[in-house]
């Protein structure tokens, strides 16, 4: 148990505590709207980061790679074995081309909890569930790096931890969506 030192006066106050705690509580009070309202630019990204969804999940096997940049890196932590985990890096351009003999119904859902922007390039970071078949293979956390181009944000170097299905609630990955 810890304990709280107190710096009262004789009278029994403590302006100097009292002031502190009252501009610490305007001060989150006055930040709170801030944080619930997103920028353009974060709205820009974020509806870049759900095209790449949508892209993923879709019929169409070429439309993930306009969301990608082919320059980019994937890497991938692999701690589904808890004995080896191991750090796999793939090129994007080799990913999109394995994308392409991928088999239908795989799906990917994140809960984008920061999003961050600088000029053209951008962060979002989060948990995510993927799911073959309406089944949880894995989950994890997702870093996904965005860079703007002329034709508006593609998804440049992802970075990604691959957990076990058992550990998905722990993290706040969001649930399986229903078939």
């Amino acid at each position: 148990m810890s304990r709280l030192r107190s710096t009262r006066t004789e009278g029994g106050a403590n302006p100097t505590g009292m002031k502190a705690l009252l501009t610490a509580a305007l001060a989150t009070l006055s930040a709170a709207p801030l944080a619930a309202e997103p920028t353009p630019a974060q709205v820009d990204v974020t509806a870049a980061a759900d095209a790449f969804f949508a892209a993923l999940r879709s019929g169409d096997k070429t439309a993930l790679a306009r969301q990608m940049d082919p320059q980019g890196l994937i890497y991938i932590h692999d701690r589904t074995n808890p004995d080896a985990p191991e750090v796999i890096v793939v090129p994007v351009a080799r990913h999109l081309e394995n994308w392409l003999k991928s088999p239908p119904g795989l799906d990917e859902r994140m809960v984008y909890t920061t999003v961050l922007v600088d000029g053209d390039m951008a962060q979002v970071w989060g948990p995510y569930r993927f799911t073959a078949g309406g089944k949880t293979t894995h989950c994890g956390i997702n870093a996904m790096s965005l860079v703007r181009r002329a034709d508006g944000w593609k998804v440049a170097n992802t970075s990604f931890s691959m957990v076990a299905p058992g550990q998905c609630a722990a993290l706040g990955a969001p649930d399986a969506p229903v078939p």
